[in-house]
């Protein structure tokens, strides 16, 4: 398996194709590629958007994403994951962020997958404004989905820590 980093925070965009052949490397193990994409909608809560804007603190984010990883590794039979994330200013259609896993199997990497996200969407430490005709927002960024974290055993109480 290559040394590829796990988790990315960056500004500029980003190419699936070739974050994926870093993922899978050489690893003839690997049977199995699955992977999401978020993109930037044009609207939100029944408001145009105009643009995005994401924060982060560097280094908490990192570790948190990390944390993540490192318990989809526990649950599923994967060979391995990254997750990158952009930052800044953004406009519709733009990616966001992905997550990808590779395993042997096709199961484990979708589970994986999609636990990452409903990690991600309630969990990651992000800030979101969002430019509307109405101006300015600052939009809570971790959605919380409690039925989300309750399909992977998480109490949404105690979810920052699990």
């Amino acid at each position: 398996m290559s040394q590829t980093p796990r988790v990315a925070i960056q500004t500029h965009d980003f190419d699936l194709a070739a974050e994926v052949a870093l993922l899978r490397g050489t690893d003839t193990r690997v049977g199995a590629v699955c992977a999401f994409v978020g993109t930037v909608r044009d609207r939100n809560d029944g408001s145009a958007v105009a643009s995005m804007e994401l924060e982060h603190y560097p280094g908490m984010t990192e570790k948190a994403i990390e944390a993540m990883i490192d318990e989809a590794q526990r649950r599923f039979d994967v060979l391995g994951a990254r997750v990158v994330h952009r930052v800044g200013l953004m406009q519709p259609l733009d990616q966001i962020m992905m997550v990808a896993v590779v395993s042997a199997h096709r199961g484990q990497s979708f589970e994986a997958c999609e636990f990452l996200m409903d990690y991600l969407k309630t969990q990651a430490p992000f800030w979101k404004k969002e430019q509307t005709p109405e101006g300015a927002r600052w939009v809570d960024a971790r959605v919380a989905d409690d039925k989300a974290l309750a399909r992977w055993g998480i109490d949404a109480a105690n979810a920052e820590k699990a």
